[in-house]
């Protein structure tokens, strides 16, 4: 009989069986079958080891033109390959539900916030506008700090309440926070909360950053701020407040008005720095603090990845991929409903940083390194780690000058490298996404 009609007789019938042999419930290679990812019945090998899709014409499995299963059920048929497809896709299924999930905050008049942990206790500090603060526009009242504490990061969160009177004096202008704040229009913003556990001082005591653009405006060094808090949740500014000061910081880095965050040493004992935008070009520039984390040390690195007109820095440091990470809104933009997030990352706080190029005719120099196109509607603003996990703060603006009704949105933030760089030709996946 014909060699070839055996053949075709072979493959008409094996062709069949893999259409219409059921799968077998956690059968595996050389008995019953395997169903694929989407549930589609793999036909199985027979007993004798020959691949599933294509039969072998001897027992050896070396048919001329058509790979075979080995023995061992390794080989290269369809089966190994769903197999292994599957349990891709198992592994990705299983760190997607290890995860942590999205979620937003709403009904609490804090913005441009920070959320930190201390003790056992999560405190959030925001910007209040329920006074009536519109953002240039003067006069206009402005509402001060507020912080709310909360047992979760998703809540519940008590009502705010204002970490020093915005009627007291302000020590660089012996005006009012109100007149520094309000009367321009320009507003005060930022409002950073840092302790000093584990490193300089070690004393656990707390120290509010903010930024008052008017300082700058009027001829100041900068327009940072910070002051002596009796508490995690206040009060703060100069004695008589328990533990209290007010200082101008000395800084030969951040010499900007334009927002900050601060970013965690990834050092033991190391001290945090302050990472800030400066105006005009909006460059990005990083700081050391000192012992008291009152004042920089001088110890820094300016244009930080070359980035320029970005806003809303913050960073950590990652201990598994040993990387300290950026983002960023990119560009920078006022209250916007929907805001490219950008990323750089560095070996060291201080060196080394790096954003994605990208290469062609009029290419945009953020092509690769956004890795969300709108922030999940918002703007970034910072970036927190609580209990370990990094998570990305995000502004769900409403696009006028009173906010008060904004929310804030946090998202988890995991980076994992990925290979491919501008002009190689190859898919590019961002190592950092946004599941809003």
């Amino acid at each position: 009989m014909d060699v070839r009609r055996i053949l075709t007789a072979l493959l008409l019938t094996t062709a069949a069986l893999f259409a219409t042999v059921p799968a077998a419930a956690g059968a595996g290679p050389g008995g019953g079958g395997t169903t694929s990812a989407s549930g589609r019945a793999i036909a199985s090998a027979p007993e004798t080891g020959a691949g599933p899709g294509f039969a072998s014409v001897s027992e050896s499995g070396t048919g001329p033109g058509f790979a075979s299963v080995s023995e061992s059920g390794t080989g290269p048929g369809f089966a190994s390959v769903a197999e292994s497809a599957a349990a891709s896709e198992s592994a990705a299924a299983a760190r997607d539900t290890a995860r942590p999930t999205a979620f937003t905050i709403s009904g609490i008049d804090l913005h441009d916030a920070q959320i930190a942990k201390f003790g056992d206790t999560y405190y959030m500090y925001g910007s209040m506008y329920g006074c009536g603060f519109e953002w240039y526009v003067k006069p206009t009242p402005w509402c001060g700090f507020g912080v709310s504490t909360a047992p979760a990061p998703q809540g519940p969160w008590t009502l705010p309440k204002a970490l020093f009177d915005p009627t007291t004096v302000d020590p660089w202008t012996d005006d009012s926070w109100q007149d520094t704040c309000g009367t321009s229009g320009q507003g005060c913003f930022n409002p950073r909360m840092i302790r000093r556990s584990g490193w300089g001082r070690d004393d656990g005591a707390f120290v509010l950053w903010f930024n008052s653009p008017r300082h700058y405006s009027a001829g100041g060094p900068h327009a940072y701020n910070a002051m002596g808090c009796a508490s995690a949740e206040g009060p703060c500014g100069p004695p008589p407040v328990p533990g209290g000061f007010y200082r101008k910081p000395a800084l030969s880095v951040c010499t900007g008005n334009g927002d900050f965050g601060i970013i965690e040493s990834g050092t033991p004992g190391g001290h945090p720095a302050i990472v800030c935008t400066l105006p005009g070009s909006a460059q990005l520039n990083i700081e050391e603090l000192d012992a008291r984390g009152s004042d920089g040390t001088g110890v820094g690195v300016r244009r930080v990845a070359g980035l320029k007109k970005i806003e809303g820095p913050g960073g950590y440091w990652d201990p598994v991929q040993r990387l300290y990470v950026l983002t960023y809104a990119d560009p920078a933009c006022g209250y916007c409903t929907g805001t490219p997030i950008g990323y750089a990352t560095a070996p060291s706080l201080y060196s080394g940083w790096a954003a994605p190029g990208n290469l062609g005719w009029n290419a945009p120099a953020f092509g690769r390194r956004i890795f969300n196109g709108n922030s999940c509607g918002g703007q970034p603003r910072t970036v927190t780690v609580l209990d370990g996990q990094a998570w990305q703060i995000i502004d769900l603006w409403l696009g006028i000058r009173n906010e008060a009704a904004a929310a804030t949105h946090l998202v988890p933030l995991t980076y994992t490298p990925t290979p491919g760089v501008a002009g190689d030709g190859q898919l590019w996946r961002p190592p950092l996404r946004l599941d809003c």
